[in-house]
């Protein structure tokens, strides 16, 4: 630790702290205009920044503001495994008085909302559905997700003996037949079996997602919501790159996105196409023709707080109720390409029940010709050993995974 470095993360940090952009969008032109910073450096100044962005609200109450060096300081001193002696070189004398200050301090008498690191909105509608549980989710959300990677073209014990060979050291993830989970955050890029496709980082919660559509061998899929073609990726491996697979989406530069990972994956089957929004004529010509329809809808993305813990600051009671009447269209629309038989699985990386259940429920009440299907019996149709009810919900204390929700439903 140096004071230049400091600084460095200081000046980091008061980028990010505007809210008004993607923070790995903020870091990255951060470190584009810095072009001199080493890789322990840019990894001291990331993993400082993200912790402070996951911890401020308990923060702001310790420092009494919003001052990023305090903040960046005080991270550094509680959570971030450093002792007051390796403050010594890099800080006054005045500074290092106030951190024992800060080091020793306690949360008790605060606010449940400051103490689990949540502004009020949110931390009001968590409780009204966690309960208790709330305190084990956020800590588990205040910790950087594990690596997770999907396998394949390559059995999973061999991509596990390839990376040990390489010095990676991996697991199998506990419930995707794909998974596998890595200790630490190694580089992957020259890795020649995600050149080569055999790997793609992607969360075991996605993984399920995808395994939940059933998607088989000559079928017709539809990934409604592609993004950059995640889940796109895994159905095509699950569909052994035969039938046809759409994979749709109304940014541009997502699909394109999708191009290079497309590529490395050596499928054949999938067709990307860009949509003018979810009634573009495209969805109307293919109506009724579908056997999987995946829709992973565009959400808050709460549950993705170990990643994006900038998201509870960004999102707000008003951007939550734009997204559910996105939600509701974008479901209604994709419903109309599944055939009678045909399979609509409706997917958040959200935690609030008006972006998940609620979303549901109301499909079904004004759409009579869909059946719910229980997630857990679908799972365990697809070998995968994982108890869930009506519903999939995945949370990160419990399985390690990001927070997803997921519905199956079956066209009569």
């Amino acid at each position: 630790m140096t004071p230049a470095l400091l600084d460095t993360a200081a000046a980091a940090l008061a980028d990010l702290l505007a809210f008004t952009q993607p923070a790995d969008a903020v870091l990255s032109a951060f470190f584009r205009k810095r072009p001199k910073l080493g890789g322990r450096e840019r990894a001291f100044v990331a993993e400082s920044v993200y912790g402070v962005i996951r911890r401020l609200r308990s923060l702001e109450r310790l420092t009494e503001g919003r001052q990023p060096r305090r903040l960046l300081l005080a991270w550094l001193a509680r959570h971030g495994g450093h002792t007051l002696r390796e403050f010594e070189a890099a800080v006054g004398q005045g500074e290092l008085e106030w951190l024992k200050t800060i080091k020793a301090a306690r949360l008790d008498d605060a606010p449940a909302a400051v103490r689990l690191d949540l502004p009020d909105w949110l931390h009001e509608r968590l409780a009204a559905t966690y309960g208790e549980h709330l305190e084990t989710l956020m800590a588990a959300m205040n910790r950087p997700a594990a690596l997770d990677l999907r396998v394949a073209r390559m059995s999973r014990e061999a991509v596990l003996e390839n990376l040990a060979a390489d010095g990676i050291e991996g697991t199998p993830t506990p419930y995707s037949p794909w998974g596998v989970r890595l200790k630490g955050k190694p580089s992957l890029s020259k890795e020649p079996m995600y050149q080569d496709g055999v790997i793609e980082v992607q969360d075991e919660g996605s993984q399920l997602l995808a395994l939940l559509t059933g998607a088989k061998r000559g079928e017709m899929v539809c990934d409604f919501c592609a993004g950059a073609g995640g889940k796109t990726l895994a159905l095509g491996a699950m569909m052994k790159s035969t039938g046809r697979l759409y994979a749709f989406d109304v940014a541009e530069k997502r699909l394109a996105n999708l191009k290079p990972r497309l590529a490395r994956s050596q499928l054949s089957n999938v067709h990307p196409q860009l949509l003018a929004d979810e009634n573009d004529t495209k969805v109307k010509r293919l109506a009724g023709k579908f056997d999987r329809v995946l829709v992973d809808a565009p959400c808050s993305g709460l549950g993705t707080l170990r990643r994006n813990p900038d998201l509870k600051w960004r999102q707000s009671p008003e951007s939550v109720a734009e997204l559910t009447a996105k939600q509701a269209a974008i479901l209604a629309s994709a419903a109309r390409l599944a055939k009678p038989g045909g399979r609509l699985v409706y997917a958040t990386c959200s935690l609030l029940p008006e972006e998940n259940e609620a979303v549901v429920e109301a499909f079904l009440a004004s759409h009579p010709e869909f059946d719910l299907k229980p997630a857990g019996s679908v799972l365990a149709e697809q070998g995968v050993a994982l108890a869930m009810a009506d519903y999939l919900r995945l949370d990160p204390s419990a399985h390690g995974t990001d927070g997803f929700f997921a519905a199956v439903l079956e066209k009569r």
